[in-house]
């Protein structure tokens, strides 16, 4: 346990000495970034905080500072009586807001009377952003990455979870962006993070990866959806070890149709989706797919995708940042079965371990 003088002015490298992390601005601010793993109290709310705000604009800071300590207190008190109440007495929660002021030293004063050891973070929010920037450009470059590069239904994203349940390091970009990485790569019912969410998940990854050992990742354009990777971090995965996963057309068309099965149960958004390419492929083409979807012609409009948009879209880019693809291992797909795929993980891994020795 932290000694009782450095409960206050904790910082960022810290973070793991508690047992909760409390995040006391408002839900926008929450909702655009936050550390991973923190939950959101806050003592002032986004209506609350602009009033507050105004007050202290339009009025007196003595007039803003009343009300708001009003609507503090009782802010806090629902948080208490809400979530707190089961926490345990030698419960150890570190708080943090924007600059590590006002809003977080209320709710560790509160915690504290209690009999609560409460942590506040220094600096607050932006203590730790700076180390998320910092980290991702210290962290990003200094690891091995065994990147799996294949056309676009060949089974990397299944691959990469089969090797994360192995137990290998797996840097699982698709799943932190909460998308696929292509036109149609959007998941239904689950949006993106902003980009600040994102680098922040993307820390917390990279921190907990041993530099002495392989990190697996797929092979990734500079944008998934909406997010940018870091220039570090692609640098770096472009100078990784390829291993180069294939499989029959007609196979990754069935792949393909399995791993978006929403998009089969919900035409009219594929449609949507569709009219992205207009720019690229004219309308005419376009037409035509559209009226694959409504005549549920799976087949052929994912034959196409691949043909037109997808594979020579892959060549380009792969053939372009991955100086070691030409020269990497080729392992064929099979089947669409996990059985297939546990195979490839463990092939993957054996000769990793080869190669190691």
């Amino acid at each position: 346990m932290l000694p009782l003088q450095s409960r206050d002015g904790i910082n960022v490298t810290q973070l793991r000495d508690f047992d909760e992390l409390i995040d006391v601005r408002t839900p926008s601010e929450f909702s655009e970034d936050h550390i991973p793993g923190a939950i959101n109290c806050p003592v002032l709310d986004d209506a609350e905080r602009k009033q507050i705000g105004t007050i202290y604009k339009q009025v007196s800071s003595f007039e803003a500072k009343k009300i708001g300590a009003a609507l503090v207190a009782r802010n806090i008190a629902r948080h208490i009586e809400q979530i707190f109440l089961a926490r345990q007495k030698n419960w150890r929660p570190l708080v943090y807001c924007w600059r590590g002021g006002n809003r977080s030293a209320a709710m560790v004063h509160v915690l504290e009377q209690v009999g609560w050891h409460a942590g506040r973070l220094e600096g607050g929010y932006k203590s730790y952003r700076a180390a998320v920037i910092e980290g991702l450009l210290k962290l990003a470059g200094q690891f091995q990455f065994r990147v799996i590069c294949g056309p676009t239904g060949s089974g990397k994203s299944r691959l990469i979870q089969a090797l994360d349940l192995l137990g290998v390091q797996v840097l699982d970009l698709e799943r932190l962006a909460a998308h696929r990485g292509s036109v149609l790569g959007s998941l239904p019912d689950e949006p993106q993070p902003s980009q600040k969410m994102f680098e922040s998940l993307l820390w917390s990854e990279l921190q907990r990866f041993d530099p002495k050992e392989p990190v697996y990742v797929e092979s990734e354009s500079k944008k998934i959806g909406n997010v940018r990777l870091p220039d570090v971090l692609l640098d770096s995965m472009w100078r990784g070890h390829c291993v180069r996963i294939e499989a029959a057309t007609s196979l990754r068309a069935k792949l393909l149709k399995e791993e978006y099965q929403h998009f089969l149960r919900d035409p009219e958004t594929l449609m949507q989706k569709l009219e992205f390419l207009t720019t690229r492929f004219g309308h005419e083409l376009i037409t035509r797919w559209k009226g694959y979807v409504a005549d549920r012609q799976w087949d052929a409009l994912v034959m196409e995708l691949l043909d037109r948009h997808y594979d020579p879209a892959y060549s380009k880019s792969i053939l372009k940042h991955y100086p070691h693809y030409q020269d990497a291992a080729i392992l064929h797909v099979n089947t669409t079965g996990d059985a297939e795929i546990q195979r490839l993980a463990q092939t993957i891994i054996s000769g990793n371990k080869q190669k190691s020795k």
